[in-house]
């Protein structure tokens, strides 16, 4: 049976990576989502873009930009370095592109320029980084930096959960919107757990890989999970973006 796996953010572990495409057995004809945030953090962030660039070339896969991606991206594009991208992890990201040709950063940059913003399937699933604001759904959203920053559409459906029943005139149009909803931009280690959270239609697979957590992927058929190991033991002397 094919499979869909979404993946959560991996901010720079390549290691967790690799781990956690060993444990899953990947058929060619699986999917894989990826939700965001593929840099800043542990030091690998350049070899992990040039691995997702190759593993594209082998499997189904579908990347979604992350609001670090798009730091990363303006900077390879040729704007100057965002300090507040610095300080959050982009400082070990532009360390780890010391190493790379010009001619590979473009390859980087394109690839970067090529990632959706969001995704819809034929199920009416839909995967995003962090959310939308607008009522009629992400094709009609104001500002499309809500894509990849927006933390209101997980907030409400904490907030909503078990509160109110979905047939109910208050339960928030945005969540009825879609069978599913897919995302990752705010660490379940907030939350003191280490799993994917659900809240409503709502999933959370950031489970904090950039906070020493573990990297997460789900089959979103069946919600099997696989982790990888915690990141802080995979990368031991390094802090990733924990401060």
């Amino acid at each position: 049976m094919v499979r869909t796996i979404v993946i959560g953010d991996i901010h720079g572990a390549l290691k967790a990576l690799r781990q956690l495409l060993q444990i899953l057995h990947l058929h060619e004809d699986d999917l894989l989502i990826f939700l965001g945030d593929y840099v800043d953090g542990w030091s690998e962030a350049a070899p992990l873009i040039s691995f997702l660039i190759d593993l594209d070339k082998k499997y189904n896969c579908i990347f979604i930009k992350g609001n670090h991606d798009t730091w990363c991206q303006s900077w390879l594009g040729g704007e100057e370095a965002d300090p507040v991208w610095l300080f959050h992890g982009g400082q070990s990201t532009v360390e780890s592109y010391s190493k790379l040709s010009r001619p590979e950063r473009k390859k980087h940059l394109a690839f970067f320029e090529r990632m959706k913003l969001y995704h819809t399937d034929e199920q009416n699933r839909l995967f995003i980084h962090a959310g939308f604001s607008s009522m009629h759904g992400p094709g009609l959203e104001t500002y499309p930096s809500n894509f990849y920053w927006d933390r209101t559409l997980w907030e409400m459906a904490l907030a909503i959960d078990h509160r109110i029943d979905r047939d109910s005139k208050f339960y928030p149009k945005r969540l009825l919107l879609f069978r599913e909803i897919y995302i990752g931009h705010t660490p379940t280690l907030n939350y003191d757990t280490e799993l994917p959270m659900q809240a409503c239609n709502v999933w959370n697979m950031d489970t904090g890989a950039a906070f020493g957590g573990k990297l997460s992927a789900m089959d979103i058929d069946t919600k099997r999970l696989w982790q990888s190991d915690f990141t802080l033991s995979l990368y031991p002397g390094e802090r990733g973006r924990i401060r």
